[in-house]
């Protein structure tokens, strides 16, 4: 999310430093928002978490320059410089993605980022209306994809999507972006490695 620095940055008066914790203001009332029984799409509920941020630090945003700080780059953002490569060399695997955004919001940053050949299948909790670590989302989409949770991999850079999919029985494996750490009270994940390319160089090693 680094690329949204500015965007959201400039909405909430130069506070750039803000971003980390519009995010996980994000992540937060999503999950409050399946707990009270009241779901909302999570374009929705992170343009009411900037709003939040913005009104906690003497900031008024309007719902419109909310969404204009959001989802334009959320929609266009860059992937990570080992991921197209480490994609190519995972495809003798059954590649899929398993996302919090809604359908259509999935085709098109895959689309912008030129990753869309890459995957099989992009499943989204929005589907179903929860949002992951909620176990029933892991255990939908396992279903969805007709896979056993030992058979299959979660590959996250989140501590809280590693910790949800091993609770359901999955392998996983991190990876360890700058700013990220694993959840010390969930147990280790199945790799914990700095790059896609050295997840898949093990992964193709493995399989050999």
């Amino acid at each position: 999310l680094e690329t949204m620095r500015g965007s959201v940055g400039q909405a909430l008066g130069g506070r750039e430093d803000l971003l980390n914790l519009w995010f996980s203001r994000m992540l937060h009332y999503s999950l409050v928002s399946v707990a009270i029984g009241e779901y909302r799409d999570f374009g929705s509920v992170g343009v009411a978490a900037l709003r939040m941020v913005g009104e906690e630090n003497g900031i008024t945003l309007s719902e419109d320059a909310a969404k204009n700080a959001i989802i334009p780059p959320l929609l266009s953002l860059k992937p990570h410089p080992d991921v197209m490569s480490g994609l190519k060399a995972l495809k003798k695997f059954k590649l899929v993605t398993l996302t919090n955004s809604n359908p259509k919001a999935v085709a098109t940053q895959l689309k912008n980022a030129k990753l869309e050949k890459y995957f099989q299948s992009n499943p989204s909790t929005d589907e179903i209306k929860t949002y992951k670590p909620f176990l029933q989302s892991y255990k939908w989409a396992l279903n969805k994809m007709n896979v056993k949770p030992e058979e299959a991999l979660m590959v996250a850079a989140h501590g809280w999507d590693i910790a949800g999919a091993q609770a359901a029985g999955m392998q996983t494996a991190f990876i360890a972006r700058k700013g990220q750490s694993l959840y010390p009270l969930s147990p280790a994940p199945t790799y914990n490695v700095k790059n896609l390319d050295e997840l898949a160089k093990i992964l193709v090693e493995n399989t050999k």
